[in-house]
């Protein structure tokens, strides 16, 4: 090659670094509190956002620890998507100490909470019909903070919108694929009540809706009693849980371990959930694997 040549193609190589690095100079600064609202985000803001995650896959984000970093991560922040619903606790102080002044959009707004005891269930978007919902919520936020960006937001949206109804038709279809008495299935925490709500599968949880809470030894034989006497098919397991507890339930009810659900965060690109939309497709099979017969 040529010196000239050479030159040249330096010259072509440190343009293209150059623009890239002003493009994502450019790109609008969102933090999500957990992977699944990350998800969401960079569906609605594809290649005009820079979507960061608090808590990361394969992460409990009932009881996470923010990492002295998070508070710099929010203090960029234009925008922050957070689930609300009583999910992220441990998000108030760590915004107060952030000092940053991001938008801040509640990706649940406008969604009627299921309630256990005193409490909201958080896990609205087990629904993908909920799911829907934080989809535009997070499109309005983005426009909001972006005006520049409004077409892109909503084709991206519409687009992706779309694809969840796709998304819920295929859950109803896979359902009705399993018998009435059958939709039973013990689990560890209370992350499916409005998937069961949607769909007409009963979840038997072993906790609550946060993975904090712990099983009494009379809660146990409750459950174990109730296994035997639905006859109910499968437990699961869950990706963010100790499974112990289930692994134990099983060896001493025969009930079947129909694999692992995910309820709360999204696996590495390489794992069965990477998105939102596997995530779900990976739980219907599962159920249906192991219910349907």
């Amino acid at each position: 090659m040529s010196r000239t040549l050479t030159i040249r193609w330096v010259i072509f190589l440190a343009f293209v670094v150059l623009a890239s690095l002003a493009r994502a100079e450019e790109r609008l600064n969102v933090v999500a509190s957990f992977s699944i609202l990350g998800d969401f985000a960079k569906n609605v803001g594809g290649e005009r956002v820079s979507v960061t995650t608090l808590v990361g896959r394969n992460g409990d984000v009932h009881v996470y620890t923010p990492a002295p970093a998070d508070a710099g991560k929010v203090a960029e922040a234009r925008l922050l998507v957070i689930n609300g619903l009583g999910l992220e606790g441990w998000l108030p102080r760590l915004v107060q100490s952030s000092g940053g002044k991001a938008a801040v959009v509640t990706a649940t707004d406008g969604i009627a909470p299921i309630k256990v005891g005193a409490d909201a269930d958080p896990h609205a978007w087990q629904s993908v019909a909920n799911a829907k919902i934080y989809v535009a919520n997070i499109r309005d936020a983005l426009v909001a903070v972006d005006p520049a960006g409004a077409t892109v937001y909503r084709t991206n949206t519409e687009s992706y919108l779309a694809k969840l109804d796709a998304l819920d038709r295929e859950v109803r279809g896979a359902i009705a694929q399993i018998p009435p008495d059958r939709r039973k299935v013990i689990l560890t925490h209370k992350a499916f009540g409005y998937f069961a709500a949607a769909y007409g599968i009963d979840f038997i949880a072993l906790l609550g809706v946060s993975t904090e809470s712990e099983p009494s030894a009379r809660d146990l034989a409750d459950i174990i009693t109730r296994i035997r006497t639905l006859r109910i098919p499968a437990v699961f397991l869950e990706n963010i849980s100790d499974p112990r507890l289930i692994r134990r339930i099983a060896a001493e009810t025969g009930a079947r371990i129909g694999g692992t659900l995910y309820s709360d965060s999204l696996t590495d690109e390489k794992g069965d959930a990477p998105t939102y939309i596997e995530l779900v497709r990976h739980n219907i099979k599962a159920l249906t694997s192991a219910l349907a017969n």
